[in-house]
């Protein structure tokens, strides 16, 4: 993800106010309400309680323990929607293809503010209720037993429901400026349009059919998988994504498109789309090809069977990395296109474990963006990182936002400029051969998988033969200005 340059400085002074206030940051807006709201099988009569085997409410995520739900694994999401513009209202209906991992008398999915209206299992009708803003709870004719592979269906429907972050403003299912409507944000955005196990460990493949009113088109994830087709004042868009992906990694977006086709040299497709007013995106998105060829060189092959971007007129807060196919507001540029198709390969392809993590998404990113700047624009990147170093001196504001396990709603505070610096100086320690090294092989042990931190910092010092203990609490445990002997290692040593 990629912050709008007017929402940085806002982070800056945000982190800042925290500090000197003393103040825990608040609990985010996703937040369950306290009262639970019933539906069921029966009108108005909830299920109650079921004694036995449940699935957990929540994967254990330490800053969004309520996130996402364990007792089983997803392998698959089909998601059919129809949406009306006019109205703003959403009729879906989603299968969820999960293997039990346990045996189970009930398991939940996340669903945010949208309501149910019925559940099947197994092709039969299941109890099920609503509970606070997000939880929905399915209680199977009969049990499940632990490896059984199953299928659910929820039927379900509404206007959805923005997310308000108060870092990056709005997210999840957002009206655009042109009537349309789409969905992108970090850490929250599927469950405002379909059900999921929203946590970024249980990555499945994604298809998406969706009917909209004739005159507008529906762009998402992977491939069309056939041409759409239009009856009854309707046209019906078919998309899918084979390989495995996080849920906040789905997307939708409904405009009047200008849609451009065309294939990188390996011949993977590309597909394009540029709302009314964001033609001006044309300049950098055509350079997707070269972006790609550069990424690859620097992390391995591109990871995945499509390419493409989608171009919002929108000013939104951010652009996304929306897998195989960016989100970006009408604010991004070329750094932006090479920041979010560097996470194809760092986010998409190798996923975080926990939020805790974000750096291993959002710094490298980032620091895709100097390192194209230094091939592409001949940019001396040690000059820029001791500019860098002069330019924040040794403001608390700065070098007290830690890379990792940063805290809940401090994600995203420190890993796109602090995170720049952290890795420029990890690869003045280890030296370019060994850091060359350390990308290419983190993106292929991990290829289509989860990681951590911790799993990072043992990846480096197996690659380089160094203890960088130190370097790392230094830099991204740390909260503090690094010891020289961190912040000038290799040809930056002063």
């Amino acid at each position: 993800m990629a912050i709008s340059p007017k929402a940085r400085p806002y982070l800056l002074v945000l982190t800042l106010v925290l500090v000197v206030a003393g103040i825990v940051v608040a609990e985010m807006p996703h937040e369950r309400q306290a009262a639970p709201t019933t539906t069921g099988a029966t009108p108005g009569a909830p299920t109650p309680p079921v004694a036995g085997r449940d699935g957990g409410a929540g994967a254990g995520d330490p800053y969004y323990p309520e996130d996402g739900n364990t007792g089983y694994d997803v392998l698959a999401y089909d998601v059919d929607v129809e949406y009306d513009p006019a109205t703003r209202r959403l009729e879906g209906v989603a299968t969820v293809t999960a293997r039990a991992t346990a045996d189970l008398d009930r398991f939940n999915l996340d669903l945010y503010r949208l309501q149910v209206t019925g559940v099947d299992v197994r092709g039969q009708a299941a109890d099920h209720h609503q509970e606070g803003d997000h939880e929905l709870v399915i209680v199977p004719p009969s049990p499940l037993v632990g490896g059984e592979e199953f299928t659910t269906t929820v039927r379900y429907g509404g206007e959805p429901t923005v997310v308000e972050d108060r870092a990056l403003g709005r997210s999840g299912w957002q009206v655009s400026r042109g009537g349309g409507a789409f969905a992108a944000g970090e850490p929250h955005s599927a469950t405002t349009w379909f059900p999921a196990n929203d946590t970024p460990r249980d990555k499945a493949t994604f298809a998406l059919t969706a009917r909209v009113p004739e005159g507008w088109s529906v762009m998402s994830n992977g491939l069309l998988e056939r041409d759409p087709v239009t009856t009854g004042g309707r046209t019906e868009f078919r998309w899918v994504a084979r390989d495995p992906m996080a849920t906040y990694l789905t997307t939708i977006a409904i405009d009047r498109w200008t849609v451009e086709r065309s294939t990188l040299p390996d011949g993977t497709p590309v597909v394009d789309a540029y709302a009314p007013g964001a033609e001006n995106a044309r300049a950098h998105q055509r350079r997707l090809p070269e972006v790609l060829a550069f990424l690859a060189e620097e992390f391995g092959p591109y990871p995945f069977e499509a390419a493409g971007g989608i171009f919002l007129a929108d000013e939104i807060g951010f652009s996304l990395e929306t897998q195989t196919r960016p989100v970006y507001a009408g604010w991004a540029d070329l750094e932006t296109v090479v920041h979010e198709n560097a996470h194809q390969w760092f986010g998409d392809s190798v996923s975080l474990e926990s939020w805790a993590d974000i750096c291993l998404n959002e710094c490298f990113a980032s620091y895709a963006q100097w390192l194209w700047d230094e091939a592409k624009e001949g940019g001396d990147l040690d000059a820029r990182y001791l500019g860098e170093l002069e330019r924040v001196g040794d403001r608390d504001s700065y070098w007290g936002r830690r890379l990792y396990d940063m805290g809940r709603g401090n994600e995203f505070r420190g890993v796109y400029d602090k995170g720049q610096l952290a890795l420029h100086a990890l690869r003045r320690q280890i030296g370019d051969e060994d850091f060359d090294e350390v990308l290419k092989g983190w993106i292929a042990g991990h290829r289509g998988g989860n990681a951590s931190w911790p799993e990072f910092e043992a990846h480096v010092e197996r690659v380089s033969g160094q203890d960088l203990d130190g370097f790392f609490a230094a830099w991204f445990r740390g909260d503090g200005v690094p010891a020289d002997e961190y912040l000038y290692p290799g040809s930056l040593r002063r």
